[in-house]
């Protein structure tokens, strides 16, 4: 992976492990070469991650929609500044500019990201890894919900399978490296419709 779109909160939390570790991941994606495709702010959980890039010489890709681009205060110290007209633009831009998908602590916002780009994937939209990094059991609820979905015949166990999740950021790379996409759905024609 060349590049990797980071979703995650444009609030700090109060979990300083959750802080640190973002800055820590925006340190590791630049040592490793790889570019942090973000939400463009430098504020909150996504400042964490894309300060740790800036200050390891990362190559850092923010994307915003002009409308938040005074709410969530705009890094101006990214390498490239993308302004797109609303939200499902940014998602969109945001996924064409990565080889990979990262879901760290975040609300409702990372939520969406998430789901969005998951349901994507189900969908053979795309083949590309996504990864949670649960970070301190953030995401064990959610995790738990998954497997209710799969329990309840909502998801298919395949399907929660293809989100990788590790609670380190060196163990979340290998396995969304080493990543072996699902076959593209069956039901679904030449043209993916």
């Amino acid at each position: 992976m060349k590049s990797i779109s980071v979703f995650c909160g444009s609030s700090e939390g109060n979990d300083k492990g959750i802080i640190d570790t973002a800055y820590n991941l925006g340190a590791t994606l630049a040592v490793n070469d790889i570019t942090l495709v973000y939400g463009a702010a430098r504020i909150g959980i996504m400042g964490k991650v894309a300060q740790g890039a800036i200050d390891k010489k990362g190559k850092t890709i923010g994307v915003i929609p002009n409308f938040l681009r005074t709410k969530e205060i705009v890094n101006n110290e990214l390498t490239e500044l993308i302004v797109t007209q609303n939200m499902h633009d940014r998602k969109v831009v945001m996924y064409e500019k990565s080889d990979g998908f990262m879901i760290i602590p975040g609300g409702f916002g990372t939520m969406d990201e998430f789901f969005e780009i998951t349901t994507w994937g189900q969908l053979g939209l795309h083949n590309k890894p996504i990864g949670i990094l649960n970070i301190n059991g953030y995401y064990d609820s959610l995790i738990a919900q998954c497997k209710m979905m799969v329990e309840r015949g909502f998801l298919k166990q395949a399907n929660l399978e293809a989100v990788v999740i590790d609670h380190s950021i060196e163990g979340l790379l290998d396995k969304m490296n080493n990543y072996v996409p699902l076959p593209k759905p069956k039901w679904l024609n030449k043209e993916g419709l």
